[in-house]
């Protein structure tokens, strides 16, 4: 198996993990949750494996465009993450709302975060 797939792999599953200790489901629901997540993964590496070799083709105009178009939504899913679901908190915060150099020394931060993370994707 490629090291790709096993990072990713690793890092849903810990987010799953996450997510499971903090929703307020029921055993019976969570359990359900962490099967569906351990049948449907193998399966859809065992989909995405099986049709490479005889359906897909890496050069074809119709794959260059999916591959486009699933790299879009894939970024645009993390920039939301980033932005709404873990900046938001942070930056409407009381302790950061108070302080007009605080905020400007996070948007800094911020900047140059943003700024290495797209001079190390150039070589990525």
């Amino acid at each position: 198996m490629d090291n790709d797939i096993k990072v990713r792999e690793l890092n849903q599953t810990s987010n799953l993990d996450g997510c499971l200790l903090q929703a307020e489901y029921g055993r019976k629901m969570k359990a359900m949750m962490v099967l569906f997540f351990s049948g449907t993964t193998p399966i859809g590496i065992v989909l995405g494996i099986g049709l490479s070799n005889h359906v897909y083709s890496e050069t074809s105009p119709t794959a260059l465009i999916v591959v486009g178009l699933l790299n879009a939504c894939s970024a645009g899913l993390l920039n939301y993450m980033a932005l709404v679901d873990l900046l938001a908190a942070d930056f409407m915060g009381p302790k950061l709302q108070a302080s007009p150099k605080l905020q400007m020394l996070a948007y800094v931060a911020v900047l140059l975060g943003v700024g290495s993370m797209s001079l190390m994707a150039k070589w990525a």
